[in-house]
């Protein structure tokens, strides 16, 4: 890989590309979106930047068609955030267990956080995330993005999500439910997004009366994408699930595989390869590292035969070792987080957090082989690098963004 252009931009959460300009949505507050003219790869320049306007909210996705841009709203460290969504609950289990009011210590435990994090949860629990959701730009004049709607969802707001020209899709916290489920809204007309339909993992719907089949924060949707006529969803410790959405007001599960156990990390996201890989109908899973656990498998990344959706099985599995970057004993997290969204062709692009750019000849599934990779130093300060997302142009050209810190242009030798 060769290094083309680089820039210590606010760390990031995803990029996406449209022609010669790149969209890179923020981790942290007051960095929102930022637009990126890329025609120079050499020389990458901020054309836009939008701000957010409060503290307690960042904005770190971004997805464009067209004139069209949609952003996240989102609580930062949402894990965290979404226990004061419990809070009201949890003490109510408590006192009926206890026959008292619990002491701080007491909820914090059960909460598994700090007690100096309770006021801060106890301010969330009244006031909500009345602001979370996702926003929609009109980018016809892409020095001067210009908001159109913001379509209030809740729970701690919009985390990742898919759109086409149609209908976004859109993973978020709702009223009544335990962690993030799937909307679908109509955005035909982009200024006046319409649901059409919820899809959930049984177990989810609390106020139906539902009894959940695993913890809300890591049994839940992350986030679908659509290849056809299914969604392709990763639902973290309940593995990955196809939606079919040909009737898009009534989605419903086709198929399912889940492998946690024995993984520890959570199935981040699923992609469907619209082309066959050796003869196979083949769809990729890549894992979040969250942590190390000793002695079993690091978050990889995972080939899955998918020609018949009632017998989905694994194909292959890639993995890379601690002993492939000097950073994986720093500070920061290593192992698998996400793959570019689409493939042409047998590669995938894979960011791996303090691994950086992993490529992947998925040609042989059964043996996928690392064919190429980059690891950024780290900047801003920061012990090792945190490659978080990775996208490829229609130029080949391949675009970086670390969760802490930069931004790079690469491109693949031969």
């Amino acid at each position: 890989m060769k290094r083309l252009g680089h820039l210590d931009l606010p760390g990031a959460g995803q990029v996406v590309v449209q022609g010669h300009h790149a969209f890179l949505g923020h981790m942290d507050p007051p960095h929102g979106t930022t637009i990126l003219d890329v025609s120079e790869p050499a020389r990458p320049r901020v054309v836009a930047q939008i701000k957010l306007e409060h503290a307690h909210e960042h904005s770190h996705k971004v997805r464009v068609v067209g004139d069209v841009m949609y952003t996240n709203l989102e609580r930062p460290s949402r894990r965290f955030a979404a226990k004061a969504m419990r809070l009201v609950q949890v003490r109510a289990e408590l006192e009926q267990s206890l026959r008292r009011a619990p002491t701080a210590a007491e909820l914090a435990a059960t909460l598994k956080v700090r007690e100096a994090d309770l006021p801060q949860l106890e301010e969330w629990s009244r006031t909500g995330f009345p602001r979370g959701g996702f926003r929609v730009w009109d980018i016809s004049d892409i020095t001067k993005p210009r908001l159109i709607t913001h379509v209030k969802t809740g729970g701690v707001g919009v985390h990742r999500f898919d759109v086409d020209g149609n209908y976004a899709y859109i993973s978020t916290g709702m009223e009544g439910y335990g962690g993030n489920i799937l909307i679908n809204y109509d955005v035909k007309d982009p200024a006046r997004p319409q649901e059409v339909s919820r899809w959930w993992l049984p177990g989810q719907h609390l106020a139906g009366g539902e009894t959940p089949e695993g913890p809300s924060d890591t049994w839940h949707l992350h986030h679908a994408m659509r290849c056809g006529d299914l969604l392709w969803a990763g639902c973290f410790n309940a593995g990955l699930r196809v939606i079919d959405v040909s009737d898009i007001r009534r989605p419903r599960t086709v198929g399912a595989y889940n492998y946690h156990p024995p993984i520890g990390d959570p199935t981040h996201t699923v992609l469907r390869v619209p082309h066959q890989i050796a003869g196979r109908e083949v769809a990729l899973a890549i894992d979040e590292a969250h942590r190390r656990y000793h002695g079993r498998i690091p978050a990889g990344l995972w080939l899955f035969d998918v020609g018949d959706l009632a017998r989905i099985r694994p194909l292959g599995h890639f993995q890379v070792s601690e002993l492939d970057t000097p950073w994986a004993r720093k500070a920061g997290r290593f192992g698998a987080h996400q793959f570019q969204e689409h493939v042409e062709g047998t590669l995938a692009y894979c960011a791996w957090f303090s691994g950086g750019l992993r490529v992947v000849d998925i040609g042989n599934p059964l043996a996928p082989q690392e064919v190429a990779w980059f690891i950024p130093e780290p900047c801003g300060g920061q012990d090792s690098p945190q490659t978080n997302d990775v996208e490829v142009d229609a130029r080949g050209l391949v675009y970086l963004v670390d969760r802490n810190c930069g931004f790079d242009i690469l491109e693949l030798g031969g």
